[in-house]
């Protein structure tokens, strides 16, 4: 019989691997207490079989105060943007990670079609207080425009360590036959309109816009604005 051996590195290298894997998997979605939306106007929808109420949107002064639960996006359907635009706001985590192990993301969503429904479609960019930040969309599925954990750049700030505050400012554009994101006055990614809009992607760059959260995270919105260009 022929006798396979692991070294004793290599086989604690694949226990760590394992172990880091699982304890990924294992993270649970929180259900924050006194969920709902309590914004007049705006509406949301949580990834998957997550629930809105197990999320939290209120209005605290002119910050829109976000608690997850389930990764979600908020809109006010009155809010829509077409042709070529600009849709920027400010996004403060008070206390980075404090509702999770490691970093989640926020950010900004556009080109909103058919929200709340299994057919919805939108685009977003979110920035992570590690200094990373990704872009997705939904057209219904997941799409994947910078990698499945998105890029690092040097524009985008980093907390000093966990419970420390972090600010990004995040800025999505539509200018022609280009998408574009920029974190804290910094463009991170040039997409062509033709890769985002299509089949099983956006129905269109036109569409309403909003926020978006990573589930088990909680931040401030503030200076949420669209520009013409």
């Amino acid at each position: 019989m022929r006798r396979t051996t692991v070294p004793a590195v290599a086989s604690g290298v694949l226990m760590l691997i394992a172990g880091a894997t699982a304890a990924f998997a294992q993270e649970t979605t929180r259900t924050v207490a006194g969920g709902g939306i309590a914004v007049p106007g705006w509406a949301g929808k949580a990834d998957g079989a997550g629930k809105v109420a197990d999320a939290k949107l209120v209005k605290e002064g002119n910050a829109l105060h976000v608690t997850t639960g389930p990764a979600i996006a908020y809109w006010n359907p009155a809010n829509k943007a077409s042709g070529n635009y600009t849709v920027k706001a400010t996004f403060t985590e008070s206390k980075y990670m404090n509702l999770n192990d490691h970093p989640h993301p926020y950010g900004i969503m556009i080109a909103g079609n058919d929200l709340g429904t299994d057919q919805m479609s939108y685009l977003y960019c979110a920035a992570y207080g590690n200094g990373t930040a990704i872009v997705r969309g939904f057209g219904p599925a997941p799409f994947q425009l910078n990698g499945r954990r998105g890029e690092a750049n040097e524009a985008i700030h980093k907390a000093a360590g966990k419970d420390q505050p972090v600010t990004q400012e995040i800025a999505v554009s539509v200018k022609g036959d280009k998408v574009e994101c920029a974190v804290n006055g910094t463009v991170i990614g040039s997409y062509n309109k033709a890769d985002v809009v299509g089949a099983g992607k956006l129905k269109s760059t036109d569409g309403v816009y909003g926020v978006r959260f990573g589930h088990n995270t909680e931040g401030t919105v503030t200076g949420l604005t669209m520009t013409k260009q």
